[in-house]
């Protein structure tokens, strides 16, 4: 069954609307806040699963799109779930969020949950595109698009394995970690997260205004740079760590990868 795009975009928000506000309502009683990232990740990579089969387009090309989206979604999901949300305790933006709001917390965090499923539909946007696309395939764009992708998936997935590895160390505890990825930019794993979105804009691009997918990863630039990625990771980063994660800023990009910088005489370890 094939769908047009304005009925896989009503589908899709429909669908991420039920599903956070499910996990809403799991927080409440968990009080793990983070469960709303698994859902955001999920949901990506079933919307991506869902308009490679009801997308109009080439089938080659829903199914490279429709496979690219989720196994990002669900890798992602799975790491958000397994590593994070079931060992516990809740990351610490949410923590910082209950500290703050207090008593209005579970309001709050409806609306930044129903928030996160609308997201899912607006990020949607390369996927549909991608999959509406008739042209026969696969093109130097679905090849270039696959290339970063792959690139993006691979880094993400190292940059999450050596936090972990490194947090499973018991005297790194209260440390910053600065191996492998992590010695060259602060999050690696943002870094390369946006790159997959690089890859699905890259894929997308040759549609009927293909254009558009790229608002996907200006958009999740902006999520990262300003918003909900690497400012309250940071700010818990140095309310947690203290002078050790100053020096770091100090020393390491904060999210394109560079070489370490040497500290300044005035702001350099004592």
């Amino acid at each position: 069954m094939t769908l047009p795009w304005p009925q896989q975009l009503a589908a899709i928000a429909a669908g991420a609307l039920a599903v956070m506000t499910a996990l809403w309502l799991i927080q409440r009683r968990t009080r793990d806040a983070g469960i709303v990232d698994v859902g955001w990740a999920a949901c990506l990579g079933l919307a991506a699963a869902f308009v490679a089969i009801t997308g109009e387009g080439d089938p080659i090309r829903r199914a490279l799109i429709g496979s690219m989206g989720a196994i990002w979604g669900l890798r992602l999901a799975s790491h958000l779930l397994f590593d994070r949300v079931l060992r516990g305790p809740e990351d610490g933006r949410y923590r910082m969020l209950r500290e703050r709001l207090g008593p209005r917390t579970n309001p709050v965090l409806l609306a930044f949950f129903l928030g996160q499923g609308l997201l899912v539909a607006v990020l949607s946007s390369p996927f549909i595109l991608a999959a509406s696309d008739t042209r026969p395939s696969p093109g130097p764009l679905d090849l270039a698009g696959l290339l970063v992708w792959l690139l993006g998936l691979i880094g993400e997935s190292i940059a999450d394995r050596q936090l972990k590895v490194f947090k499973s160390i018991p005297h790194n505890h209260g440390e910053v970690c600065q191996v492998g990825l992590w010695r060259y930019s602060r999050h690696p794993n943002y870094f390369f997260e946006w790159l997959t979105w690089i890859g699905y804009a890259l894929v997308a691009s040759g549609a009927s205004s293909g254009w558009l997918a790229w608002s996907a990863p200006a958009l999740m630039l902006l999520l990262i740079l300003k918003l909900t990625g690497i400012p309250p990771t940071e700010a818990r980063a140095l309310r947690s760590k203290g002078d050790a994660y100053r020096r770091y800023q100090q020393t390491t990009s904060a999210f394109f990868p560079w070489l370490p910088r040497t500290p300044s005489a005035k702001t350099g370890s004592p």
